[in-house]
């Protein structure tokens, strides 16, 4: 649905009636399109920690100088030996000279040490600190840039490209104020970069329309062979979708108590294994608890959450995922803040973020990775069919004030399937603009 109010506010006659009434400015992000160099422009790094040198090296083979001319389009800054409280002082000294001359859509990215693995309290202490130095300088920056914080566990400096590459690009328009963590991994690097996902089998759920279709294309346009799989109404759909991809479509309900089984001979039959699976496919059925019946709540937690677990448990009990298998989920800011009348929608995104969590130790013993995405307002025919003014909320609520696209989620999930994604994962990233619900 198009967003008419943004693209009345980037317009000459809007821009002066936004910045005369202060009404909310909606800026023109910068979206990945095919041939598009990481980052275009001067990249300035800062700090001194473990990351630097990596980083520093990384900047360089991307192009990005570090020049003091020009508006800088990226912002780094190695925070990862700040040792106590009063060592966070070195960000003020890094960032307030330089922050307002960031271009628009700037990258700003902040790496820190997991609190969880610092040597001390006090260490600790002001690494957990960098959280609320990121989402607030993300909610500062304005003209559709973005900050993130970037945790890297010792031994994982050298598993962070795809990451960087994410974050420093239009990939990653509408991610902001996220904390991502980045562990140790024997990191596989694509023969090209552009084609990351070439020989590999990945499989999304939901695929006919919507974030499920755009998750779909998104990922062949990565190389991938995808199956696309939806429910056996939308057969001509899901059909055309798997077409257009030059991939394969499979009609299945996965709520059916033979679906995981039916599942695994496809792949077995078809292509051995998988590479990749997304757990796309969700329904909302929208009432307060009081209100709500049996059915809605039942539909709701099989579709959104125990389908997955049992779809999940028939991928490992028969080895059906790759050596350096990726999982990715899509869960909800209902999920992380709750919502009024989504007892139910909320309860299965949390779950999904539990599976995530209690999943990702045991797959990182064998090599693989399982991370969630959380979108928020996405501009779909879901959305489209809000009330007036609750969609306009949704759209303006965050710090980049307009909806998000399907093709942010899938942007985002193509990173976190990424061959080279092997230290990211037991994270839940939200795409949203840094909504304001939630933390």
């Amino acid at each position: 649905m198009t967003d008419r109010y943004a693209n009345f506010a980037q317009s000459g006659p809007g821009r002066f009636l936004v910045r005369r009434l202060g009404l909310p400015d909606p800026p023109r992000l910068r979206r990945h399109k095919d041939g598009d160099p990481v980052i275009a422009g001067p990249v300035r790094i800062g700090g001194g920690g473990r990351v630097a040198g990596p980083v520093g090296k990384l900047m360089e083979s991307l192009g990005a100088t570090g020049s003091s001319e020009g508006r800088p389009v990226g912002l780094l800054f190695d925070a990862t030996t700040l040792a106590d409280c009063t060592a966070l002082r070195a960000l003020y000294d890094y960032f307030h000279p330089v922050i307002r001359s960031l271009a628009s859509n700037g990258r700003v990215i902040v790496f820190g040490t997991p609190p969880d693995v610092c040597a001390s309290t006090r260490e600790a202490t002001a690494q957990r600190a960098l959280e609320g130095f990121t989402r607030s300088l993300a909610k500062e920056v304005g003209r559709g840039s973005t900050v993130q914080l970037v945790y890297v566990a010792p031994g994982g400096e050298d598993a962070l490209e795809s990451t960087l590459r994410f974050l420093l690009s239009g990939r990653s328009a509408y991610v902001s104020g996220q904390v991502i963590r980045v562990g140790p991994a024997n990191v596989d690097l694509p023969a090209r970069w552009d084609l990351p996902m070439d020989g590999k089998v990945a499989i999304v759920t939901g695929a006919a329309r919507g974030i499920g279709e755009a998750i779909a294309g998104v990922l062949a346009r990565e190389g991938a062979h995808v199956v696309c799989i939806d429910v056996p109404a939308t057969g001509d759909t899901l059909s055309t979708v798997a077409n257009d991809l030059k991939g394969t479509a499979l009609q299945l309900d996965i709520t059916a108590e033979d679906a995981p089984s039916r599942l695994a001979d496809f792949i077995t039959t078809r292509h051995v294994h998988a590479d990749v699976f997304v757990h796309n496919a969700g329904v909302t059925r929208d009432k307060t608890l009081g209100r709500m019946s049996e059915d809605q709540w039942d539909l709701v937690l099989n579709v959104n959450l125990a389908s997955q677990e049992r779809i999940n448990d028939v991928l490992f009990e028969q080895n059906l995922l790759g050596g350096n298998g990726r999982i990715v989920t899509v869960s909800s800011v209902s999920g992380i803040a709750g919502n009024r009348g989504q007892t139910n929608y909320a309860t299965s995104k949390a779950g999904v973020i539990g599976v995530v969590e209690t999943m990702a130790p045991t797959l990182a013993s064998r090599g693989m990775t399982i991370n969630a995405v959380a979108p928020g307002f996405i501009e779909t025919k879901m959305t489209a069919a809000m009330p007036m003014m609750l969609r306009e909320a949704g759209r303006r609520m965050n710090s980049l004030a307009q909806g998000g696209l399907p093709v942010d989620v899938a942007e985002t999930i193509a990173w976190l399937a990424h061959p080279a994604s092997g230290g990211v994962t037991g994270n839940v990233v939200r795409v949203c603009g840094q909504s304001l619900l939630g933390a």
